[in-house]
């Protein structure tokens, strides 16, 4: 069996918010000196890839990233994860892909891998949130897509995922192959790599490709959907220093700025 896991290389959401900033010529955050981390939601399905794998005699996981040479960091983690193979695929050109491009780009890329009976791939990614890759790699290879999954559990001919519903949880069966967006839940919680698997994950051959290895449509590898802005709201804030020789006297002050503004 072979299980694809799609991963992402996402400026790291716990960023100070003072450090945030978005280039307006480009309209997506300005990386600068703040680090890069492996999306959390992909961390989920990539940590779910490897325990399917080691459930299920002859399986092996295969890490896909589509990014420039700097994303090659979450295929060296995915490597320390245990993952069997990892690929890059990359071209000058998609700098400002979006999710239904993607999809395209690493649907076709899977199909140049010779296919997969499990595709996995966080539900939405920390940065843009737009939820579309998944839907639209399984629509690209002709397969089922389930989404919002927390589990998955491997019978001979089909796939019973668990996944998040209002007010509980659904339960279905899917034939192979199938796509799955993975949620975050107590039974995914990515492991601590061992100090042996990061060191050889350093030296492990990453599989590169470009525009010209896959059989790629040039129009489907364009944006549908042009962002015209994004920016950071900015809102003023005023700050009032109250006077007063003790607590009662302050608290009675506040409280009368408090009626005269109508907050209480």
């Amino acid at each position: 069996m072979h299980i694809v896991v799609c991963l992402k290389h996402v400026l790291d959401p716990e960023i100070t918010p003072r450090y945030f900033q978005i280039d307006p010529e480009t309209n997506r955050p300005e990386n600068g000196d703040s680090d890069m981390v492996l999306d959390s939601f992909a961390e989920n399905a990539l940590e779910l890839a490897i325990q399917l794998r080691d459930k299920t005699q002859g399986a092996t996981v295969t890490a896909i990233c589509l990014g420039d040479e700097s994303s090659e960091e979450v295929l060296r983690r995915a490597f320390a994860f245990t993952a069997n193979a990892a690929v890059r695929v990359w071209d000058e050109e998609w700098e400002n892909l979006d999710g239904q491009a993607v999809g395209h780009i690493l649907a076709q890329t899977i199909k140049t891998l010779g296919g997969a009976e499990l595709v996995l791939t966080g539900y939405q990614a920390s940065d843009i949130e737009e939820g579309l890759v998944g839907p639209v790699m399984a629509e690209e290879l002709g397969i089922p897509c389930v989404t919002l999954v927390s589990e998955l559990e491997l019978d001979e001919e089909s796939v019973k995922s668990t996944c998040e519903a209002e007010g509980g949880y659904t339960v279905m069966s899917v034939p192979f192959p199938a796509v799955f967006t993975i949620i975050s839940s107590e039974t995914n919680v990515p492991r601590l790599p061992k100090v042996k698997d990061i060191r050889l994950a350093r030296s492990k051959p990453i599989t590169r490709f470009e525009s010209d290895d896959i059989d790629l449509d040039p129009v489907r590898c364009q944006p549908g959907v042009k962002l015209e802005r994004a920016y950071v709201l900015n809102r003023d804030v005023n700050c009032e220093i109250l006077s007063g020789s003790d607590g009662s006297e302050l608290a009675a002050e506040l409280t009368d700025k408090l009626l005269a503004l109508k907050i209480v």
